[in-house]
């Protein structure tokens, strides 16, 4: 059967044929990747407004930075791979770098920015490869697990599972209604999880949200429709280019170990997950190499330089990608019909501010503990390998605070291959972290920037 001219050119553009897929299939698979990751249009905000920012704005800088970024990834790098906010970057960004250490929110885009500019610039070397291989798997591990039971504990304090009293986080009442609808989300998403529905976490959240309407807390019903559930979407202009370059450099000596954090997250994060997506979609050369290329790590590196622009967090592949590859994906039109959809739900985001915290709190809840699996890689492993980052998962689920169980955490991985004489792994990398992070633990104790 002959392909219409438009069809014709999308297979040359894209080389989808040569790539084994069709025109048919890349839209099917973009249309699972999107059903599978629509969720941040409410979990992003839903975390990005205990910054003091407001959801209207983190939905439509959300939006924005997951066309952008997929674009990039589609048309430059020609990659099945989705990209949006990460939810990680955003869990820090507003809890750890805005909430908890008071850094004006203008500083910390700035932190956003040079951190993808810096990504950006080690995608188009060699260096890439060579920071892969010379950071230690301990830490990398120890910042997934870190952040996931963070993740999760943001989760669990939005939905009222946990309740912060001064004797330390109590269980919510069963009485409460926001109590019932958070549990009822976990056991529904937990489930489409285990059942492998592709838009599983999308929707629990539609479910949770549709039954918040008839449920009432204090006499009034956990949510309402909006007037109108359609309405042209409008940017918040103000949060263009929103940095603040003076007070960055002013304390410079703070913030530097933040920008080298969102530097890490990022690289390590984009890096497994593209090198995921790629194997899984057998996007490989003769000779067994990936295709994988600078293009597609320079795509999200620059994807985080441009979210920042707009107005949100660090954006990077996502993992959901693989949804898409599964049905089927190979190539960037995946991407770009996953961009399409993206921009298309601007206008329907009078539905998306509707939804209450219950209904996002489970996807985070579920989200944190997915990352926990990581675990299982060192359970086999070396002492240090499971120590390092079981002391990191237990210092951010104690206090919640994150930069601080990142830097114990190298200086205790770094005794213990000190102690066990393991000097070849003490590397300069390892031990000029371990400067960085010590420098700033001794400046957060001096000014107590960060102990909040």
């Amino acid at each position: 059967m002959s392909l219409s001219p438009f069809s014709s050119w999308l297979d040359r553009r894209f080389r989808i044929g040569q790539r084994g897929s069709t025109v048919n299939r890349e839209i099917l698979a973009g249309l699972t990747t999107f059903g599978a990751m629509a969720y941040i249009m409410a979990v992003n905000p839903a975390i990005m407004t205990q910054a003091g920012l407001a959801p209207h704005d983190m939905i439509m800088t959300t939006i924005a930075a997951a066309v952008c970024g997929t674009l990039l990834m589609a048309i430059f790098a020609n990659m099945p791979i989705a990209l949006a906010p990460a939810m990680s970057s955003n869990a820090i960004f507003a809890q750890i770098v805005v909430h908890q250490m008071h850094v004006d929110v203008r500083t910390a885009f700035t932190i956003v920015l040079l951190g993808g500019v810096a990504f950006t610039c080690l995608s188009v070397t060699r260096m890439r490869h060579r920071i892969i291989q010379a950071f230690p798997e301990p830490i990398v591990l120890g910042i997934q697990v870190a952040i996931g039971i963070f993740i999760a504990r943001i989760g669990m304090v939005t939905g009222k599972l946990a309740v912060p009293t001064s004797d330390g986080f109590h269980f919510g009442s069963l009485s409460d209604p926001s109590v019932l609808l958070t549990l009822f989300g976990i056991f529904l998403a937990g489930s489409l999880l285990v059942l492998r529905v592709p838009a599983g976490m999308l929707v629990s959240i539609l479910g949770v949200t549709l039954l918040s309407l008839f449920v009432h807390r204090n006499g009034a019903a956990i949510t309402t429709l909006p007037a109108q559930p359609v309405d042209w979407p409008h940017y918040p202009t103000h949060l263009l280019f929103p940095f603040n370059f003076g007070d960055f450099f002013s304390h410079l000596e703070v913030l530097l170990p933040i920008t080298l954090y969102f530097l890490i997250s990022d690289f390590f994060d984009a890096t497994g997950t593209m090198y995921s997506v790629a194997n899984r979609a057998r996007l490989t050369r003769p000779d067994g190499t990936t295709l994988l290329g600078r293009a597609a790590f320079a795509a999200d590196g620059s994807a985080s330089v441009i979210g920042s622009a707009l107005g949100t967090s660090t954006v990077s592949a996502y993992v959901e990608s693989l949804v898409g590859v599964e049905a089927g994906g190979r190539t960037g039109l995946t991407a770009l019909v996953v961009a399409v959809l993206f921009a298309a739900s601007s206008v329907f985001w009078p539905l998306i501010v509707m939804i209450p915290p219950e209904a996002t709190a489970p996807v985070l809840i579920l989200v944190g503990l997915g990352m926990l699996s990581a675990l299982g890689q060192a359970a086999s492993a070396s002492r240090e390998a499971l120590l390092t980052p079981a002391f990191m998962l237990l210092i951010a689920v104690l206090t919640g605070n994150f930069m601080i169980s990142l830097a114990l955490g190298l200086l205790f991985y770094s005794t213990l291959l000190l102690v066990s004489r393991q000097f070849v792994r003490l590397t300069p990398m390892v031990l000029g972290l371990d400067l960085v992070f010590l420098f700033y633990l001794f400046l957060t104790t001096r000014t107590g920037l960060g102990q909040g």
